[in-house]
């Protein structure tokens, strides 16, 4: 191979292999926000044992492809034989990872659904405005009800099975379902709301959107998972061409090793 073949591909390695830190770093930082998040639906979701290992997975996925991208950086610019076929066995260990990860994410999909309506089901069960302790999720899921304009999962009677809901002797709704006019809010509103001039508990009574979460949410859940299924397919594609340069690059330095050989 020429040494001009060899440098294009010394420096399409380097490149690539940039590029490939930064997707790193984004799936890297995409696992961080599922477990610091605190204002969006994946906080509802933290206390599923299936996020957080998928948050744990994208951190190590993140964490290990960086590595390996600054490691191809090196090994692409110093000729280094031994990192160059490091890079690649550690390229081919995370690519089979991918497929499976993959594989598993789809084969568990109905698993993880069932999971979510579970944690939702108890977070409506369960929600207490003057519960300190369970503050930051309740306002979470008060903040999708009011944006998405939603009552409860599947429907606004999943509000019914509320302990303090059920133990009222007047109409009394969440704050957050209420359907309002299309105007802008400055702020959603959380705990429990009143109407006037209502003596019975009965949930047709509630001025409440009538359409519950489970659709939007999933939607919204798949388009962001969209997004990050994206980025792993072009972290692949990556790791493919990095893989077949990474060979021709490691077959010209061990040609080129044997022809420094003296000859007798």
């Amino acid at each position: 191979m020429g040494s001009g073949c060899i440098k294009v591909t010394k420096y399409f390695l380097f490149l690539f292999n940039l590029l490939f830190f930064i997707l790193g770093a984004v799936i890297l930082g995409f696992g961080i926000w599922i477990l610091a998040d605190r204002s969006s639906f994946i906080s509802v979701l933290q206390s599923s044992s299936n996020m957080k290992i998928g948050a744990y997975v994208f951190i190590g996925v993140g964490a290990m492809t960086m590595i390996v991208g600054f490691m191809g950086c090196v090994g692409a610019v110093n000729e280094i034989r031994c990192l160059l076929g490091m890079y690649f066995a550690v390229l081919l260990l995370i690519l089979v990872a991918q497929v499976t990860a993959g594989v598993l994410v789809y084969f568990h999909a109905d698993e993880v659904k069932t999971e979510m309506s579970n944690i939702v089901g108890e977070l409506i069960r369960d929600y207490d405005p003057d519960n300190s302790g369970k503050k930051a999720v309740q306002d979470a899921w008060d903040y999708i009800q009011s944006e998405v304009k939603c009552c409860g999962w599947s429907s606004y009677l999943n509000w019914t099975a509320n302990i303090i809901l059920r133990n009222k002797t007047f109409t009394s709704y969440p704050c957050s379902c209420e359907e309002l006019p299309d105007i802008k809010q400055e702020s959603f509103r959380s705990g429990f709301c009143v109407p006037n001039n209502t003596v019975t508990n009965d949930p047709s009574d509630w001025p409440v959107y009538q359409k519950g979460c489970m659709e939007k949410v999933q939607k919204w859940l798949e388009d962001n998972l969209g997004i990050i299924l994206g980025t792993c397919i072009g972290v692949a594609v990556i790791e493919l061409l990095g893989m077949m340069l990474s060979i021709c690059l490691c077959r010209h330095v061990h040609s080129e090793d044997y022809s420094k050989v003296p000859k007798y």
